[in-house]
């Protein structure tokens, strides 16, 4: 068991970064969890819990606080009526599918697997926001039928592999198919709603070797109590800057920081 010397700053940092996430979550539509999955990484390793599924278990607890997370940031984004449910219940299916089948392939993967994977999804979201244009697009409408069908399940079974809610994806998707920004952000927080339900109750029943105490399947509950007891404040703070501000040259800025994370953790799945 780590000593309360290291514990202590490790739950500082949890706070810091849960209250971190949290605005991002609702600011900028990406989820909280493209922080909180290297930053448990980090915090995990540090307090000597490294492991070949350490990865899992840094994805299901990203997972299980983006349920909290997004139910809050899409009631907030709901009281200004920015939701478009009509999406989401059209895309739920196939992202409940996607996000199942994510589940079982991570519970089969050792953690530097899911960290090569992580890093290079996360080049990809960062290199997006970083440089993509709110002009772009492949259509006016959001597609439907077998177009959808492939879509949704790839959004979702992706975002479990990172460890995140649909907003990093599911934002590009909507803004690319003719939805207005503030309405993707809002619709992407559902997203998330939807992805971290069924994905969480399949990491709740995965077989860990190693894990921290208070750990259930690869779900810690320490770190989720930690990360939501700050996510639950500034997850509407969030919300409320994105309707009252232009959140581009923050998303650059953020897009930039990513690419770096991403690069740090593929970094230290070559063992460097």
């Amino acid at each position: 068991m780590p000593d309360l010397s290291l514990l202590l700053p490790m739950a500082l940092l949890l706070l810091g970064i849960g209250a971190f996430a949290g605005v991002l979550a609702g600011l900028l539509g990406v989820g909280g969890g493209i922080v909180l999955v290297p930053a448990f990484f980090y915090a995990f390793t540090v307090l000597g819990y490294d492991s070949p599924q350490l990865m899992q278990m840094c994805l299901g607890t990203s997972l299980a606080t983006i349920i909290v997370t997004s139910m809050r940031s899409v009631l907030s984004h709901n009281r200004k009526g920015a939701v478009d449910w009509g999406i989401l219940r059209g895309w739920a299916p196939g992202i409940v599918v996607g996000a199942i089948i994510g589940v079982s392939i991570a519970a089969l993967l050792r953690s530097a697997t899911l960290q090569f994977i992580f890093g290079g999804l996360a080049i990809i979201v960062g290199l997006y926001m970083a440089f993509g244009r709110s002009h772009w697009r492949l259509a006016d409408t959001m597609p439907t039928g077998p177009l959808r069908w492939a879509l949704s399940p790839l959004l979702g079974f992706l975002s479990v592999l990172m460890g995140i809610g649909g907003g990093s994806f599911g934002v590009p998707v909507m803004s690319l198919f003719g939805t207005p920004i503030h309405r993707a952000v809002a619709t992407a927080a559902g997203f998330g709603v939807i992805i971290a339900v069924p994905s969480v109750i399949g990491f709740l029943m995965v077989d860990m070797s190693v894990a921290p105490p208070y750990t259930i399947g690869a779900v810690n509950l320490v770190a989720f109590a930690l990360v939501i007891s700050m996510t639950l404040i500034t997850a509407p703070w969030g919300a409320a800057l994105a309707h009252k501000m232009d959140p581009k040259p923050l998303k650059r800025v953020f897009g930039v920081f990513l690419i770096l994370v991403a690069l740090n953790m593929l970094r230290k799945a070559l063992g460097y």
